[in-house]
């Protein structure tokens, strides 16, 4: 379509927005109420679209909504532009305050217990404006989060591997081994890796990354049995069961003072250098608007976790 003066006219954004909304949801209603617009409203905005465009989107039938062949292809695009349009909006907001604002974090369940209190002191007292929202999930669902735009940063366990993502190292943190009370390697110094080759080894359940890092070193050693009868939801009830005496696991340090202060019945064991470990990171999409702040506050992490029994990393590590 061109206007009387020969130049094409442009879509607005209440009319992709309310084509998006209508492509994702294949029912008017539904799209009507995701986007706060009256089902009147919706309807017209897509069919100006269809008139800017000159091409049919959507199918109407009396019971259905579908995408016709170039609703589906211009759907991906139209998507495209408000995501860019999100961002520019994000990145003035960044621009005009920065740490202000809704910051998304996403964690991983063998993070979150004993880091958030550090990372939630750290944002209370030097980001008092910053409105901090905590998602604890798998790193699978973390990571669909982050690049989807759900989540805005990840605290876990890396390296990751996937590209379009920054990793910025916060600390590297050895594992020590979880026995109950009386078993051979409890309280002992200096275990040799090869011994996880002969031990009982419960781990959390599939998903999780610290069971997957498990599982690397046993194969490390040279286990190639998978050594799991039992396994927990959560480091909790890992710790539990080998209080029980169901056998051993490996625990980072860092949740050592939470998790065997709780009874008697657990002894831990540490590993010869180099012990067993993982590294901790803040993740972050990479050209993401608030890059710089993510970067001063993973400094400003590294330097609130060394209490911790960590070896706190610079951010070219």
């Amino acid at each position: 379509m061109t206007s009387s003066s020969g130049t094409r006219r442009q879509p607005s954004l209440a009319q992709l927005r309310a084509f998006v909304a209508v492509a994702e949801h294949l029912h008017f209603r539904d799209a009507a109420t995701a986007i706060g617009m009256s089902q009147p409203a919706l309807s017209g905005a897509v069919s100006a679209l269809e008139e800017v465009l000159g091409v049919t989107l959507l199918e109407r039938t009396t019971r259905k909504v579908l995408l016709s062949p170039a609703g589906e292809r211009l759907a991906v695009r139209a998507k495209a532009v408000l995501d860019e349009v999100g961002a520019l909006l994000e990145e003035a907001e960044a621009v005009r305050a920065p740490f202000t604002g809704v910051l998304r974090l996403g964690v991983i369940p063998t993070v979150a217990p004993y880091l958030l209190p550090t990372v939630l002191r750290l944002v209370h007292d030097r980001y008092p404006h910053l409105d901090l929202q905590v998602h604890e999930e798998q790193t699978a669902s973390l990571l669909d989060g982050l690049t989807s735009g759900r989540l805005d940063l990840l605290l876990l366990a890396v390296p990751l591997g996937v590209p379009g993502l920054v990793e910025l190292p916060l600390f590297d943190e050895d594992f020590v081994l979880a026995t109950p009370t009386g078993h051979r390697l409890g309280d002992r110094e200096g275990i040799p890796r090869e011994a996880l080759k002969d031990v009982d080894l419960l781990l959390l359940d599939e998903g999780h990354c610290l069971r997957d890092q498990a599982l690397d070193i046993c194969r490390e050693v040279g286990r190639a049995d998978a050594p799991v009868t039992t396994t927990a939801a959560g480091l909790s009830t890992l710790v539990q069961l080998v209080a029980g005496g169901l056998g051993c696991t490996l625990l980072p340090r860092t949740a050592l003072r939470v998790e065997t202060t709780r009874g008697d019945q657990l002894r831990t064991g540490s590993f010869t250098d180099p012990a067993p470990g993982r590294r901790i990171a803040l993740v972050m999409r990479a050209g993401a608007a608030r890059g710089g702040e993510y970067r001063e506050l993973a400094a400003a992490l590294r330097e609130a976790l060394r209490p911790l029994p960590v070896r706190v990393l610079d951010e070219d590590a």
